[in-house]
């Protein structure tokens, strides 16, 4: 077994999923540029109220791509109005980025930053995400330069984003780890 496989399986059962068990939504906000490895971690939500902000973890360049692998975006959590803090699957690089929170206390869209397949180079997948606060300001994360933003989420209307799920890649071991791959947000009154 790799040595990093328990950290991730440990991160995977860690502090912030505790009693967000899944509540009524109405609807589930995916963009179409997410990567496609990995699998869907389980959907976790604020167990009342809403998303009013998020923390990425972010694993830094590693360097010239023969020397070190990079995974850029590793995690997200989101910070609950009620609270409390939620995370769906998280890998095991990198280190939690300052929060950032919506003035208006209600996120309702999203956008991600994915690299294209690199196919001989390093992949990193999921680079950075930004989120749109029901006032109209633009949360950018804190999250590394790779690839583009793509479009953005269908919106959550009159309600806000409350819940995640996140794609993640488990660690590849000598092969070429690319961590988070894809998210989606449930919207709930």
């Amino acid at each position: 077994m790799h040595p990093l496989i328990p950290a991730f399986l440990c991160l995977l059962g860690s502090c912030c999923l505790q009693d967000t068990e899944a509540r009524q939504y109405d609807s589930v906000l995916t963009v179409p540029n997410g990567s496609p490895w990995g699998t869907w971690g389980k959907a976790h939500f604020c167990p009342k109220g809403h998303a009013k902000g998020f923390e990425l973890k972010v694993e830094p360049s590693q360097g010239f791509w023969l020397f070190g692998d990079d995974t850029a975006l590793n995690g997200i959590r989101l910070l609950c109005t009620d609270g409390t803090t939620i995370e769906s699957s998280v890998g095991p690089w990198g280190t939690w980025t300052k929060a950032q929170l919506c003035s208006s206390n209600k996120m309702v869209s999203f956008s991600l930053r994915v690299e294209p397949q690199q196919h001989l180079l390093d992949d990193t997948a999921v680079n950075n995400v930004m989120f749109l606060c029901s006032n109209g300001t633009q949360l950018v994360g804190q999250g590394l330069s790779g690839g583009q933003f793509g479009s953005w989420s269908k919106s959550c209307n009159s309600k806000a984003i409350c819940g995640l799920k996140t794609k993640m890649e488990e660690p590849q071991g000598k092969g070429d780890d690319t961590a988070l791959n894809d998210m989606k947000f449930y919207c709930c009154d």
